[in-house]
């Protein structure tokens, strides 16, 4: 019987979710989804040195932004909880001992004096490989150099130690990755881990094999950062005797800087003016605002798309999905292995392609939000005729409050250019007619007050280029925008005939 897919993401409450990890999310819950699994969430704090207060709530507030709501985690416990790993201490001391009783692991009691000053021996010998491994731990002060008594002897002191795994001197280790295929690994390039902290805390190595094997984890998908730590992780499996179950890996490709030159990170975020978390962070200590996408505007479906082809390809030019096309398309075999670059300009983009999709009902509703924070009184009647005008002139829907700011209130300036160049004594001796007309009007709709102003223009052997972008400005003060007679529909008629009136009084007539 086959077995079923479940898959965890597993980040460290240290601070705000970096959109790599976000990415990383996307990806096991597509997977989980497609195949009909189980995404699971899971803390890693094992280093409580950096644990950051409000972390924990950060992580579930953002995922949840994003559509991404797992089956079992810290919030939603399943059957094989707990879902924190400082509440699960107590399950990887066993396994520690067991490796140090095989012959697997091994207590290291050496002080970081110690450690530094075998680094400095090495260097001094000019050896590139400063490690704790199958040569160095011959010279130091561990459980294979020092007898059984001292060892006891040490311990019952309360002396500090770790437990190291041993790493055999001359092996091949491999691994198969679904994104990379074979990997080989001679395992004396790799160092004797620590598995057990002096604090008696497990570190990430120990603990994320030993809950992925108790949660009955499939396919571990994370970051490219993890792959020189996959041949220890199979080590382990070995050495546990879980080989059988292991998990398949497939290890994801970076996001990286504009330029494509190293890791996207904060400082280039804020060097370059754009976010890279998904939700706004403060920083419980310092107080620092660190901005986020949900903060700058975009909406959670475009945010979502848009980080879901940074390193994963559809197999065509479809570039708009729906969360559900996403989970129905997604598959581990499509991901690339190179970097993707991160272009903030193509994440406008598709901010842009889903606010022109989304009904100006729905737009509205967000809009009145907006409006409401800016101290601005909208009805939703007039809220959802301002977001259908709109919504394909902003990139972000926040922006419409300062680029339509004429809906709600009558112009105090004008574009200068226009000014001087078509308010001339024909524009306003034309637009002198029209607004006493659109008074007269019944039925006042974009429709009916084209048809007006035209009327007026034949009358006076006006054409209507020539006065087109004067009349928008005295009734917007802008040289450009959204359909002017749409503008005028939705302003009604006494207000485009109180500002038309106003522009005659107050803008200066061209050679006047």
């Amino acid at each position: 019987m086959e077995q079923k897919v479940r898959v965890r993401f597993a980040p460290s409450p240290t601070g705000p979710l970096h959109i790599g990890g976000v990415r990383t999310a996307l990806f096991n819950y597509y997977f989980a989804k497609k195949n009909n699994g189980t995404f699971i969430i899971r803390l890693e704090d094992t280093d409580q040195t950096r644990f950051v207060k409000g972390a924990p709530e950060y992580i579930k507030e953002a995922l949840e932004w994003c559509g991404i709501v797992p089956d079992e985690s810290p919030w939603n416990p399943g059957e094989c909880g707990p879902y924190v790993q400082s509440e699960r201490k107590d399950l990887y001391e066993k396994y520690a001992l067991q490796l140090v009783e095989e012959g697997k692991a091994y207590y290291a009691f050496d002080t970081p004096e110690e450690l530094e000053a075998m680094r400095e021996r090495l260097k001094e010998a000019k050896v590139d490989n400063l490690q704790y491994n199958a040569i160095t731990r011959t010279q130091m002060k561990n459980s294979l150099t020092l007898s059984e008594q001292e060892v006891k002897a040490r311990m019952e002191a309360g002396e500090p130690y770790v437990i190291r795994i041993k790493v055999p001197q001359k092996e091949e280790i491999r691994l198969h990755d679904i994104v990379r295929g074979w990997v080989k690994v001679h395992s004396f390039t790799l160092d004797d881990k620590i598995l057990m902290k002096s604090d008696g805390m497990p570190t990430y190595h120990l603990a994320n094999i030993v809950d992925d094997h108790l949660m009955g984890v499939t396919h571990v998908i994370r970051g490219e950062e993890w792959l020189p730590s996959a041949p220890l992780h199979v080590l382990l499996y070995q050495y546990l005797g879980w080989e059988d179950s292991m998990p398949q890996f497939a290890h994801l490709p970076l996001i990286l800087k504009p330029n494509g030159k190293g890791k996207l990170s904060k400082r280039d975020g804020d060097k370059l003016g754009f976010s890279v978390f998904p939700i706004e962070w403060k920083d419980p200590e310092t107080g620092e605002i660190s901005s986020g996408f949900r903060e700058d505007g975009f909406t959670p479906e475009a945010f979502v798309n848009f980080l879901s082809l940074l390193g994963w390809n559809p197999g065509n030019e479809q570039e708009i999905f729906s969360f559900d096309e996403l989970t129905e398309h997604f598959s581990l075999e499509r991901i690339v292995k190179a970097g993707t670059s991160f272009d903030i300009d193509k994440a406008r983009w598709f901010n842009q392609q889903y606010l022109k999709n989304k009904p100006d009902a729905v737009l509205a509703t967000e809009l009145l939000d907006i409006l409401s924070k800016e101290g601005i009184d909208c009805s939703p009647e007039l809220a959802e005729k301002i977001a259908g005008q709109m919504k394909e002139r902003v990139t972000f829907l926040k922006e419409i409050p300062k680029e339509a700011g004429f809906f709600f209130a009558t112009p105090e300036e004008y574009d200068a250019k226009v000014v001087k160049k078509k308010w001339t004594e024909e524009a306003v001796h034309v637009f002198g007619q029209f607004k006493d007309a659109v008074l007269t009007m019944d039925d006042f709709t974009a429709d009916t007050v084209k048809e007006k102003l035209n009327t007026v223009l034949e009358e006076n052997g006006v054409g209507l280029g020539k006065v087109m972008q004067a009349l928008r400005v005295a009734v917007t003060g802008k040289g450009g925008g959204p359909d002017l007679m749409a503008i005028m529909e939705i302003l009604g008629k006494q207000e485009v005939h109180d500002r038309i009136q106003k522009a005659i009084e107050e803008l200066p007539v061209k050679g006047q």
